[in-house]
């Protein structure tokens, strides 16, 4: 765990000391806030359903956009093939960039708290559907993590790994989606609804906390980490 630790602090370094932290934190408040608000006083109903509703299609864009650099820009300047030759496991490289991202993600939804805080200002909300709320973005951010960290292994151009995220991160969430459900035969159906993202993200954002959808994140999380770790060890062995 000192190996990935020391990863951690060294990719949160590279956050706070450049404008990358800053600028995804001021963007994604701003944005996230003043869309929740737009309607929020249309709707009159005091929940934060609306704003976390918005979570799967934000992070769409802005986790890419953030994990788009972390092997990408390693390879493009060459500092992998440092990376390689320390005394560093893969898995522990993998994990220590995912964690940073992940820490930064986190840090950025606690800075949401004022939304919540307005909202019971405002009204009485049911705290089952906000801690469930919380919970489900937390998770749906991670695997969004995991998803962007690999399509970074797999590309040198950053704006080629952002794409590929976003086209991977966008086909998990709507494969379980009634549109897709319509068009494939009914005994793939269960299938699919169980691998979309949105399905297990609205089940838990509900206030319904069931064991299912959070080994269903977790699985997600844990298969595109490892193909992570296996893409790399690939290019370390050519």
């Amino acid at each position: 765990m000192r190996n990935v630790l020391a990863i951690v602090r060294k990719e949160l370094k590279t956050y706070f000391n450049s404008p990358i932290a800053y600028i995804f934190m001021i963007v994604f408040l701003t944005l996230s806030s003043w869309l929740f608000f737009r309607g929020f006083f249309l709707i009159g109903q005091a929940e934060m359903r609306p704003f976390f509703s918005l979570m799967p299609w934000l992070f769409l864009f802005f986790i890419p956009a953030l994990t788009m650099r972390l092997w990408a820009e390693e390879r493009k300047l060459g500092t992998v093939e440092i990376l390689m030759t320390l005394p560093v496991k893969d898995w522990e490289l993998v994990m220590g960039k995912f964690l940073a991202g992940f820490i930064l993600l986190c840090i950025t939804l606690l800075l949401t708290f004022p939304l919540p805080v307005a909202v019971a200002a405002l009204g009485d909300p049911d705290p089952g559907p906000l801690i469930g709320g919380y919970l489900g973005t937390v998770l749906m951010g991670a695997a969004y993590m995991a998803i962007g960290l690999f399509a970074s292994t797999i590309t040198e151009n950053q704006i080629i790994a952002f794409i590929v995220g976003v086209v991977f991160c966008f086909a998990m969430l709507i494969v379980g989606e009634e549109i897709v459900l319509f068009s494939v035969p009914d005994f793939l159906a269960p299938l699919f609804r169980y691998l979309g993202l949105g399905v297990h993200f609205s089940s838990i954002g509900r206030g319904v906390l069931d064991s299912r959808d959070i080994v269903y994140y977790l699985s997600v999380i844990g298969f595109f980490l490892y193909m992570c770790v296996h893409t790399i060890e690939g290019r370390r062995w050519r």
